[in-house]
């Protein structure tokens, strides 16, 4: 679905909910780019989506603000039908894309999907690219992830915060669900975003809006209790990766979820460092339960269906 919220023009967003995340196509009568691509499994519909807005045209660039899978799962759908697409990603992890190594790439950590894509150029911070007739400036934004940036048009007081900032929040912070200290790191991202004091903000997920001072303040409330209580951002992180999996399957057998979660990488480093003396399995079945207890997740006969 495309945002309704006033942007300039040849600025167009697809709120794509959460398994996906948000994609924005910037168009000028030179050219047509998109940053970020969505998850895997919505590659179809992303692919539809860019070729019913571009009425014909081909879509010339392709920029990921990070490389979480919900942010360039498409890539791969759009490079092989638009062989000529360009793309551009953050420096941080190029030579792992370049060898592909899903490792470093955070898919084989999470249990999630991201099909092997190639890339272009980089996105370094500091430099600024034209879009859709205006001049967007490159920002490291680390916390969420180490190597995000964030993309700024500062003529339209404009950005793209992808998971730095949402009018609820922010991403997950994956360093911290692996022991390395980030929240320091989302910290500084959210003055940065305050510094450049943006009138309208593209979140990666979520609606596009304008109520920037109260959404900061919100996100360092978050950020100051996660700070306070790093097992209660654990929990979190761990429902969040819970859930996605859920929202990517639909539906799957408890017996068939607990045999994949117990295999995740970052399922295993949070229960052995939050598990708190329980069992890999009943750990995981308290976690399900809080899914549940939320409306997050329903169980039905052994069957755990998304909801």
């Amino acid at each position: 679905m495309s945002s309704t919220c006033t942007l300039p023009p040849g600025v167009r967003v697809f709120e794509r909910g959460w398994l996906s995340a948000n994609n924005v196509l910037l168009l000028d009568a030179h050219s047509s780019t998109l940053v970020d691509s969505g998850y895997v499994t919505h590659q179809t519909q992303t692919l539809a989506l860019v070729q019913h807005a571009l009425q014909g045209r081909t879509l010339d660039q392709l920029a990921n603000t990070h490389l979480h899978s919900d942010h360039c799962g498409g890539n791969q759908a759009l490079q092989a039908h638009y062989p000529a697409l360009k793309t551009w990603i953050p420096p941080g992890l190029s030579q792992a894309v370049h060898h592909w190594r899903e490792d470093e790439l955070s898919y084989q950590p999470t249990g999630q999907n991201c099909p092997a894509f190639a890339f272009t150029g980089l996105l370094q911070p500091g430099s600024t690219h034209r879009w859709a007739d205006m001049d967007w400036q490159v920002h490291a934004a680390p916390g969420h992830d180490p190597h995000s940036v964030i993309l700024f048009a500062p003529e339209h007081r404009l950005l793209m915060s992808a998971d730095a900032l949402w009018q609820n929040g922010f991403g997950v912070v994956f360093p911290e669900l692996a022991g390395v200290a980030a929240f320091d790191e989302v910290a500084q991202t959210l003055d940065l975003i305050e510094r450049l004091d943006p009138a309208t903000i593209i979140p990666g997920h979520g609606a596009v809006f304008t109520e920037v001072a109260p959404a900061l303040a919100l996100a360092r409330s978050k950020l100051e209790g996660f700070a306070q209580n790093p097992e209660r951002h654990a929990r979190y992180g761990t429902k969040v990766l819970l859930k996605f999996k859920l929202l990517e399957w639909g539906q799957i057998s408890r017996a068939e979820f607990s045999d994949w979660a117990m295999k995740v990488p970052y399922m295993l480093e949070l229960h052995q460092r939050f598990g708190q003396g329980h069992s890999q399995r009943v750990w995981l079945d308290m976690m399900l339960a809080e899914l549940a207890r939320s409306g997050a997740m329903q169980e039905v006969d052994g069957v755990l269906h998304d909801a």
